[in-house]
């Protein structure tokens, strides 16, 4: 019998072994592809401007967004976490159970009805500061939408009111967007009957106004899962 060579089986035993190596590194890697590949969940919280007062289920700003992210190839899944009437106390009071585990992000849109309703903007600041403190500690992204406050409540309140949204912002580092209904407040043609909610067309108007500051939400998701 021929001896064998060191070429020979000796040889197939290594090429066994680095295939092997390559094959354990390969799937000791798959849990990170995997978690870059999940879709980014996140939780519009919010009052009746999220939730989709006097509307249709599928005209609900959540419901809207979700469909323009994913025609634009994002995959992204967005619940729906709006209660009409809600105020800063509200959702910061109901903020574990409506944002669970698996949320990546949060587009944050309170503070409308504490402002109709005259709650001590400090108040309001403080709820919101805890919120996004929250968020964060949990390695939420947060995209915070400010509201400003109505003429009717006087220059004081505004004074004390509107400053609370982009204060926070640059406070926490989140991502920001001054008002949520720019372009669509006072609108009657995007407005519901009441004058306060926006109809189907203006849903579509903050739709796309805010689309590319959801992105950048996105965006953020995805390199904290490191790619």
């Amino acid at each position: 019998m021929a001896p064998v060579s060191a070429f020979g089986k000796g040889s197939s035993v290594r090429q066994f072994v680095i295939g092997l190596t390559a094959l354990v590194l390969g799937l000791g890697s798959l849990p990170a592809a995997a978690q870059q590949a999940r879709p980014v969940n996140i939780v519009a919280l919010g009052d009746s401007l999220t939730a989709g007062y006097g509307l249709g289920p599928g005209d609900a700003f959540p419901v809207k967004l979700q469909a323009a992210l994913r025609a634009k190839g994002h995959d992204v899944t967005i619940q729906n976490a709006g209660v009409s009437g809600d105020t800063s106390s509200g959702g910061l009071e109901r903020l574990d159970w409506a944002v669970g585990e698996g949320v990546d992000a949060v587009i944050l849109e309170l503070g409308a009805n504490d402002a109709l309703r005259g709650i001590d903007p400090a108040v309001t600041r403080r709820n919101l500061d805890a919120i996004i403190g929250r968020l964060k500690e949990k390695r939420i992204a947060v995209l915070l939408t400010g509201m400003l406050a109505p003429p009717n409540m006087g220059s004081a309140f505004a004074t004390a009111f509107n400053p609370i949204f982009p204060e926070l912002a640059a406070k926490h580092g989140v991502l920001f967007d001054p008002f949520f209904l720019e372009g669509v407040a006072a609108d009657a043609s995007l407005n519901l009957s009441d004058g306060m909610h926006p109809n189907a067309r203006g849903v579509d108007a903050v739709v796309r106004r805010i689309l590319p500051k959801v992105e950048e939400l996105i965006a953020e998701v995805r390199s904290r899962r490191g790619g």
